[in-house]
């Protein structure tokens, strides 16, 4: 039986060839499948405007792509609350993964490399010797991408095994869920019984002490069992804080595997492999001029594809590059513009606890100066895209100094203090963006 997503997947294409781009858009932005069963696909939208709107117009057509697609009539099911876990699939726990996304359409390049390979090796080789394997760095370059590719190799050469995905903010969700209702052994068992456990963005468990000590005895079973075990985060193990150091060393037990990135040539590539899987032609000085302004976020990349492709179906646009840069300026210039510099959070610290900026980037050992160098080692950490190690450049300190500074007032904020002192100098620094 197909899942929902990839059912959803093939219709959505369906649907936009046959309604206007600004329809698609309005109605189905936030429409998302959460299943299908017995020819019955059901959406979910939180507005009760669209529900009406897709239950009215989209009825016929639905049942007529299913019939296209999978030579059967689809009947569709519109609701606006959101479908608690028992009511959806009965196997929801295992990955619902897009069929799209495969090793073969992953855009390879120098920036992932090294994280391709050796996830492919994992999906030939499940509980082999890059056990866990953990995927980090940063969002939108294809940490997800590369789990469902996992997870899509393994369920064709392995059915009958039992492949789990969860993000980790809803791990503890369902934790809690089950400690409230008393199930407990049910919890366990649903993770703890998989062959494939994929957990992406696994920071979220961090600080969150029994989440953390669940996960520890989960993580555990499942390698003592050689079962095949895959994290993603947005920095490596070490640079997770709050993270328990046994934790730490468990998630770098096996191996760990960076993306980056992509390099001009990857970004090319992306847009290339994205205008021809939607069938729009890209003259070559559009995709320069993409490639050349979108270079950090592989989502924004394809993003701004098919913001294109809507534009072309609309009607009367033309493809140059003046045009283009109207219609994506927003896709590479608005995170970039919140994003404050280093330099501009030790200013406003700096002025908020009256010292020198060049007091906080010394080595004076003040308290007040300590007090400051360390807000604002934890506010660049927090503001900002920067690494450890980058952090500490703007200090003269090696990473461990920064790591050790952040937690400290991570810690006091855990206490309750310095929280005013946070809320404010954000505000400032929010001020002069």
């Amino acid at each position: 039986m197909y899942s929902a997503t990839y059912v959803w997947a093939k219709v959505i294409p369906w649907l936009e060839n046959r309604l206007s781009a600004p329809l698609i858009s309005s109605w189905f932005e936030d429409a998302e499948a959460v299943s299908f069963q017995d020819n019955v696909l059901t959406l979910y939208t939180p507005s009760a405007f669209n529900k009406d709107s897709i239950e009215r117009c989209c009825t016929g057509y639905i049942q007529e792509a299913g019939r296209e697609l999978f030579g059967q009539d689809l009947q569709l099911v519109v609701v606006c609350e959101p479908v608690q876990p028992a009511a959806a699939a009965r196997n929801n726990d295992l990955i619902d993964a897009n069929q799209q996304f495969t090793f073969d359409t992953f855009i390879v390049g120098n920036s992932n490399r090294f994280a391709h390979a050796v996830a492919l090796a994992v999906s030939r080789e499940p509980g082999g010797p890059y056990n866990p394997l953990f995927i980090y760095g940063p969002s939108g370059l294809g940490k997800t991408h590369l789990l469902y590719a996992i997870a899509n190799a393994v369920r064709r050469d392995h059915p009958d095994f039992r492949i789990v995905y969860k993000k980790g903010d809803e791990f503890t969700n369902e934790l809690i869920n089950s400690l409230q209702e008393g199930k407990n052994i049910e919890f366990r068992n649903q993770y703890r019984n998989a062959d494939i456990l994929l957990i992406d963005d696994i920071q979220f468990i961090a600080g969150k002490e029994r989440t953390e000590e669940e996960f520890f005895h989960t993580f555990n079973t499942l390698f003592e069992m050689k079962k095949q075990i895959v994290l993603t985060s947005d920095r490596p193990p070490r640079e997770i804080l709050r993270l328990t150091d046994r934790l730490v060393t468990r998630f770098e037990w096996g191996m760990l595997a960076d993306v980056q990135p992509p390099d001009y040539e990857t970004r090319m590539a992306i847009i290339r492999n994205k205008c021809i899987s939607l069938g729009l032609e890209l003259p070559d000085d559009v995709a320069d001029y993409i490639a050349t302004n979108i270079t950090s976020n592989i989502r924004q990349i394809e993003g701004s594809v098919r913001k294109l492709q809507a534009h072309v179906r609309m009607g009367g646009f033309t493809m140059t590059v003046s045009n283009v840069a109207k219609v994506i300026r927003d896709m590479y210039t608005t995170s970039a513009e919140a994003m404050p510099t280093p330099d501009l959070i030790i200013a406003q610290v700096a002025l908020y606890y009256g010292v020198d900026e060049a007091a906080i980037r010394g080595k004076h050992r003040g308290r007040n100066v300590i007090d400051a160098r360390q807000m604002a080692m934890y506010l660049i950490r927090t503001m900002t895209n920067l690494s450890l190690p980058d952090i500490g450049k703007a200090f003269d300190k090696n990473h461990t100094t920064v790591l050790h500074s952040i937690k400290q007032v991570e810690e006091a904020l855990a206490e309750g203090k310095f929280t005013d002192v946070v809320r404010d100098i954000t505000t400032n620094i929010n001020d002069k963006l």
